[in-house]
């Protein structure tokens, strides 16, 4: 799991496109011995498994899948990358729930600025859009961010000082792609309600189900 709070800007060092899956090369500035075989590490979003440690290097594998619904496909060397290591059991909760499971992609439509910030819109497909809410929390390149205001396939976010000079969103231009990732608990939300479509919820599935205690 992670919290959306970027910890390096990391440069893509190598990529080796095998038939099966594409390696990645990630040269970073974490301590060494901080990410080690085995070990999850968002990277622009995309929860990558360390599979071999360089010096100030970690190779991760993406397999077709991965390739097909991130903007990693599009990934050349030399690019940087935002980078998040898992976050640990007595870590401090900074952002919100981020899986680094990757939804789908969106299209950079507008970038301006706002006073000291910078106002991005970003268009998504129609089967994103229902989960995404405003105020609510979103994750953009593995980017921890609230949505300010959403109406139909776009949404809207600002991007402060601080962020944007610790991550990478404003390294992307007007119809760049970046990867989204919907917030869990509203995925979860989502799944209930579709399920419970056409049922009646009253007191007594609010009773079986713990919410309330029963009479």
């Amino acid at each position: 799991m992670f919290t959306g709070i970027i910890e390096d800007i990391g440069t893509i060092a190598a990529i080796e496109k095998k038939s099966g899956s594409w390696v990645f090369v990630i040269r970073t500035a974490f301590e060494a011995g901080s990410v080690r075989e085995g070990d999850s590490v968002s990277v622009d979003g995309v929860c990558l498994t360390a599979t071999k440690i360089g010096s100030g290097t970690f190779g991760a594998d993406a397999s077709l899948e991965t390739l097909r619904l991130t903007t990693l496909r599009d990934k050349a060397v030399g690019q940087r990358v935002n980078l998040e290591r898992a976050m640990s059991a007595d870590g401090r909760f900074g952002g919100h729930i981020v899986t680094g499971h990757v939804d789908g992609t969106g299209t950079i439509s507008d970038i301006r600025s706002e006073g000291d910030s910078i106002r991005i819109t970003i268009e998504i497909s129609s089967d994103l859009a229902h989960q995404i809410v405003r105020k609510g929390s979103v994750a953009i390149d593995g980017i921890s961010l609230t949505v300010n205001d959403q109406s139909d396939n776009k949404f809207t976010i600002n991007i402060i000082p601080y962020t944007a000079s610790r991550t990478t969103i404003l390294e992307k231009n007007q119809r760049d792609k970046i990867n989204i990732e919907t917030d869990v608990i509203g995925k979860y939300v989502d799944s209930f309600l579709k399920k419970r479509e056409g049922k009646k919820l009253d007191v007594d599935f609010l009773a079986r189900h713990g919410f309330i205690k029963g009479e």
